[in-house]
């Protein structure tokens, strides 16, 4: 008798069996939960639980998350002025700006708005956005990869520590992240189809990733400029018509912003923080810009002044003792992979999507690292949260490549790649948890898995090439990933589940400088660059959660460039940092009693930093006057401007202190110690009245 039997399940390109297509009546919802029909079963599965992964690890212990206080105050202030709103103002008031573009800060406030300010309003767009980052990135790798590369990638980026970090946080990385990936999304479009419109969007998408940290989302241009032009379908001519076309895109989202806040004269607008002459444009090539690149020897952007937390600038950055642990478990697999990937795809046609793919992720990859290692202005470690789509992409993307010419035994020189990658990674792996041994079970159980299952994995790949055992080598290939994830997934587990510093997030145990998890920096730097001496947590008891209301404790802020004083106020203090007024103490009590006698004036006080200010204005929900901007050396507050707010009665109260920085300080706190009225109760804060101004 005959029997009859399906056939077995095609194979795809990169080795995985996918089913047969369901019935026409099969509906949308049901391939949101199992997928495209041509995707192996498993795929759709997967890519929800690592979804959920990330949504755990992204969201853990939501109430526990303080976040950054500079950030959290310009969210809260632009929910009580939208002129605060629109210009990312640190205070409702609108006398001084962050440091940054608002796009992040609008997408944190408009939340906020809608859902009231708290923890979880504040955080849910920076879950989503993340949680968005890890399905984006699969959507792309998959296209051109499959979906055992796609999974791979999504998983890698899920458990990149620095990315569980900052997600957990309210700086604006989570948000550009997203909106490059956005524009990679409609880059690649562009190339495969050779149609104009997709250039464009990927413009604007880097153009709001602009608005979000300025020079930062121009890191991947050089990838995007040269894939387009290499492999996009069309002539050479109509390529670069289009790429003309998509620059002024670029120009017009990137630049309208800034072109709207410059025109409008100074007197109706904040003070642009972190500028030297007011301008959005001079924060965007210097402060932000070449200072960020060079430091404080750059003749644009001085204020960068140097200020490292990530170690000393050199190719070796990425890997030391601070680095490391943070973003290069799969550095050297990543790069092992584009190499070959590149080698195996050599004959292909120009336009071969696979080969343009590599080139992005690769670029995207490269022109991150040398900008981040080379960098000698203001460098953080979770800046390098942008490098991540790029290094998983490579590890997941180049790892299905090398298996599949290992499995086939084509590129006969290339084939022996892979077992020679997983070595190398699974050596670098445990150095890096050798780093950190001693510091708990859960390093020492991961270094135990990376070593054991690093090196049965390459003993299973060459056994099972020798004996053409593809199960054993499918086996092997997956313990590979296992240990080469372990290690990073240790260090992610570590950030979703103890604290971590607002300012400056980090994962895993702190090594080199002290950073790690939740420990407080040491050295100097802010969010955006600038001095500060360490000993003060930046988030306190109201920084997200509660509507600040002027009862209990208070927030505690960073201290600034000049050292914090000792002297006793009552209540718990907040510390104003350098600039007027370092060295002094703003207490709860002093809070309390600026509210009770604020007399109608539409700031509560002004001291020396932003610091300070974004403290204050947590706890009392009160605007609050930064004087100096971050570190206390923007020149937002003048003589001439402090006796127009008090003779107007708009400001009564200012903080001060001998250890004034710059001319304008010296001579602000001169006049504030002649002209004013000190209240002996709290050290340092003086009144002034319209009576006061000669």
């Amino acid at each position: 008798m005959t029997t009859l039997a399906p056939p077995p399940a095609p194979v795809r390109e990169d080795g995985s069996r996918h089913r047969a297509a369901p019935p026409a009546g099969s509906g949308l919802v049901r391939r949101l939960f199992t997928g495209a029909p041509d995707d192996p079963r498993w795929a759709r599965p997967a890519l929800w639980a690592i979804l959920v992964l990330a949504t755990a690890l992204y969201a853990w212990n939501l109430s526990s998350i303080s976040g950054n206080t500079f950030y959290n105050a310009a969210v809260y202030s632009g929910t009580k002025s939208w002129k605060a709103f629109f210009f990312g103002a640190l205070d409702a008031g609108s006398f001084i700006t962050v440091d940054k573009p608002p796009f992040a800060l609008w997408v944190m406030g408009l939340s906020a708005r809608v859902f009231g300010y708290g923890t979880w309003q504040l955080m849910l767009p920076m879950v989503a956005v993340g949680v968005g980052s890890v399905a984006l990135l699969h959507r792309l790798v998959k296209r051109d990869f499959g979906p055992v590369a796609a999974t791979i990638a999504a998983l890698a980026l899920t458990l990149t520590p620095i990315t569980v970090a900052i997600t957990r946080d309210t700086n604006p990385d989570p948000v550009l992240v997203f909106l490059m990936l956005l524009g990679a999304a409609a880059l690649l479009k562009a190339v495969r189809t050779g149609r104009l419109m997709p250039l464009v969007w990927s413009g604007v998408a880097i153009g709001f990733a602009f608005n979000t940290k300025m020079m930062q989302a121009y890191v991947v241009l050089p990838a995007f400029f040269l894939v387009y032009l290499w492999a996009a379908q069309g002539g050479l001519g109509r390529r670069i018509r289009n790429l003309a076309v998509g620059t002024v895109a670029l120009v017009v989202s990137s630049a309208w912003w800034m072109v709207v806040v410059d025109l409008i004269p100074a007197s109706s607008r904040p003070y642009i923080g972190g500028s030297t002459d007011n301008t959005v444009w001079d924060l965007v090539i210097g402060y932000n810009g070449f200072g960020r690149i060079f430091g404080a020897s750059a003749s644009v952007g001085s204020q960068g002044n140097g200020a490292s937390f990530g170690g000393e600038a050199g190719l070796y950055r990425l890997f030391n003792e601070i680095m490391g642990g943070q973003i290069s478990w799969l550095i050297p697999f990543a790069a092992i992979a584009l190499v070959a990937g590149l080698v195996l795809r050599g004959r292909a046609p120009r336009t071969d999507a696979r080969r343009a793919a590599l080139l992005l992720w690769g670029g995207w990859f490269l022109f991150h690292y040398l900008t981040f290692a080379l960098a000698e202005g203001t460098f953080h470690p979770y800046y390098v949260t942008a490098m991540a789509p790029g290094v998983a992409a490579l590890a997941g993307a180049g790892g299905v490549m090398l298996y599949q010419a290992f499995r086939e035994g084509s590129a006969a020189k290339w084939a022996w790649v892979l077992p020679a990658g997983v070595a190398a990674s699974t050596v670098w792996a445990v150095v890096l948890l050798q780093r950190v041994s001693g510091s708990g079970t859960l390093y020492t159980v991961a270094e135990i898995a990376v070593a054991a299952l690093g090196t049965l994995s390459v003993l299973g790949l060459l056994a099972g090439r020798f004996t053409r055992r593809h199960r054993l080598m499918g086996v092997a290939a997956l313990a590979a990933v296992v240990a080469l994830l372990a290690g990073p997934a240790a260090y992610s587990v570590s950030a979703a589940t103890s604290g971590t510093n607002g300012t400056n997030p980090t994962a895993g145990p702190s090594t080199g400088g002290g950073m790690g998890g939740g420990q407080r920096p040491s050295g100097t730097g802010g969010p955006g660059g600038g001095t500060q001496s360490s000993g003060s947590s930046n988030s306190g008891t109201q920084s997200m959660g509660q509507p600040p209301s002027g009862n209990g404790s208070s927030s505690t802020g960073e201290s600034g460039t000049a050292g914090s004083g000792t002297a006793e106020s009552g209540g718990t203090e907040t510390r104003t940092g350098g600039g007027t007024g370092g060295g002094t103490q703003v207490s709860s009590a002093m809070i309390s009693y600026l509210k009770k006698n604020q007399d109608g004036a539409t700031w509560l006080v002004a001291v020396a930093t932003d610091q300070t200010a974004s403290s204050i204005i947590l706890e009392s929900g009160q605007p609050v006057i930064s004087m100096g901007g971050w570190s206390g050396s923007d020149d937002a507050m003048t003589l001439a401007k402090l006796k127009s707010l008090v003779k107007s009665g708009k400001l009564h109260y200012i903080v001060v202190s001998d250890s004034g920085q710059g001319s304008s300080n010296t001579e602000i706190s001169t006049w504030v110690k002649k002209n004013g009225t000190a209240v002996s109760a709290y050290s340092g804060l003086y009144r002034l009245d319209a009576s006061d101004v000669s």
